[in-house]
């Protein structure tokens, strides 16, 4: 069975910076697109950042030049840098990830908070 655990939320003041992490376990085989989506309250759970299995990135246009996505292929993990945060980044930060076992699926992490308040 397949878990992702996030961990690295938090409150922080604005212009502050957090570092989420996310560890892939369970009898994986291979890990294609691991991403970050996040839900603000009273709005739909949206992307944040997807990287590929060899390092290709996409970040939303809100979050360019503020946040950094990576992995650690080798421990099954992907990061979210997340520096000058504002609040409207304040959110529940979900893992998500394209991960092959016996077949094929997307998983989810239960989610962390991050609060960006003064």
């Amino acid at each position: 069975q397949v878990q992702l655990v996030e961990s690295g939320g938090g409150l922080v003041q604005p212009g502050g910076s957090l570092r989420l992490s996310c560890l892939a376990s369970g009898r994986i085989f291979s890990i294609a697109v691991m991403g970050w989506y996040r839900q603000a309250p009273g709005k739909e759970r949206a992307l944040v950042a997807t990287i590929t299995s060899d390092g290709n990135t996409n970040l939303i246009d809100s979050v360019k030049g503020r946040f950094t996505i990576s992995r650690d292929n080798a421990k099954n993990t992907v990061y979210l840098q997340m520096n000058s945060l504002k609040p409207e980044d304040t959110a529940v930060y979900y893992c998500n990830a394209d991960i092959t076992t016996n077949y094929r699926s997307v998983y989810w992490g239960q989610g962390t908070q991050v609060t960006v308040s003064s």
